[in-house]
């Protein structure tokens, strides 16, 4: 089969054989990706038009119970400040996104256990209060189903949780023994039960991980329809086990971000800060590549350079107003237009 006639099948089908996905993912850059690319942004374009939504992103704890290998903020690492921001100044930058024009807020953190379901709930509810056009969406890690509900009657609307490897002995090479892959999964079970939109992603080119690793993961995405995935390139952190890898592929990332598209035709994808990272044109190469979401940070600048994940870490020092501006320039030199809406999931019918 041409590397068209497998671009074509993707866009028609939304889905491939396990063997044509390793053909794709194996494959010399180029023309395949000029096919796929050309196919995505077709399909986004179909669902979504030019629209790229800004979602307004609030770090708002770098502590963390968990001991992730690959992770700067992991909890053995001694090396930096932690900071923990209370709901006032969480409040505060949520008014600030709002008055620039965000009508989702993302509250992201560590999973630091002073956050419990029912101070967040309390947080989600004020924001909710005060912004009832607004979306608010939770990025903080594995809970329990009762703690997920409370959490969801407060107003909250969408969780982001990274599977970040959809095979379990992989995941037991990136995880200390304390974390189980059968709990990661069943919690993103657990939260699209309960109602949410749900996010889920990986790595590409984390350690240890090969070919088949990622066919089983875009296995798992045509399985499970997130309503959102996240993905971007392994970047190593000075202070991990992982600190000599190698950074992953962006080239492979954005082969994968046009596959993601055309096998979840509607779901909301991110050009994430790691490929703007890697790459200083990631993001605008992730748009034109079929991703739909840029994440822009609004938390307090005095903390940004406390919340790595990895190392070079950009967008660090500015402003949130300049970072609106820089964002709607960088996605208007590639044809699309910055869209301040809740930027919701569209619904689309399988045939």
């Amino acid at each position: 089969m041409s590397y068209k006639d497998i671009a074509d099948k993707l866009a028609t089908d939304r889905n491939l054989s396990d063997e044509e996905f390793l053909e794709v993912i194996c494959a010399p850059f180029g023309e395949i990706d000029e096919l796929l690319a050309e196919r995505a942004r077709e399909v986004r374009e179909k669902y979504y038009g030019k629209d790229v939504y800004l979602r307004g992103l609030v770090e708002f704890s770098n502590i963390c119970r968990n001991n992730c290998y690959y992770c700067g903020i992991r909890r053995d690492n001694k090396n930096f400040d932690r900071y923990r921001l209370t709901k006032e100044q969480i409040l505060s930058c949520a008014d600030t996104g709002y008055e620039l024009g965000f009508r989702t807020i993302v509250l992201q953190g560590g999973e630091d256990r002073h956050f419990t379901a029912e101070i967040m709930a309390d947080i989600i509810s004020a924001i909710k209060e005060k912004h009832s056009d607004c979306a608010v969406t939770l990025s903080i890690g594995e809970m329990e189903r009762e703690e997920y509900e409370i959490m969801f009657r407060a107003g909250a609307d969408r969780y982001l949780l990274r599977h970040e490897t959809a095979d379990k002995e992989h995941y037991e090479k990136l995880h200390p023994a304390g974390m189980s892959f059968e709990h990661r999964m069943n919690c993103l079970k657990v939260l699209k039960e309960i109602g949410y939109q749900v996010g889920c992603g990986m790595m590409i080119g984390s350690p240890y991980q090969e070919p088949r690793h990622l066919v089983k993961d875009l296995r798992f995405l045509i399985d499970f329809k997130p309503e959102m995935v996240g993905i971007g390139p392994f970047i190593p952190h000075h202070d991990t086990r992982f600190a000599n890898f190698e950074a992953g592929s962006v080239p492979l990332t954005l082969r994968l971000l046009s596959v993601i598209r055309l096998i979840l035709p509607d779901v909301l994808l991110p050009a994430t800060t790691a490929l703007g990272t890697v790459d200083p044109k990631g993001r605008e190469k992730g748009l034109l590549a079929g991703a739909n979401v840029i994440m822009p940070n609004l938390s307090p600048t005095d903390v940004r350079n406390k919340y790595l994940l990895y190392d070079n870490k950009i967008c660090t020092g500015e402003e949130a107003a300049e970072c609106i501006r820089c964002m709607e320039r960088r996605v208007e030199s590639v044809g699309y237009k910055v869209a301040m809406t809740r930027g919701d999931h569209v619904k689309y019918s399988v045939k």
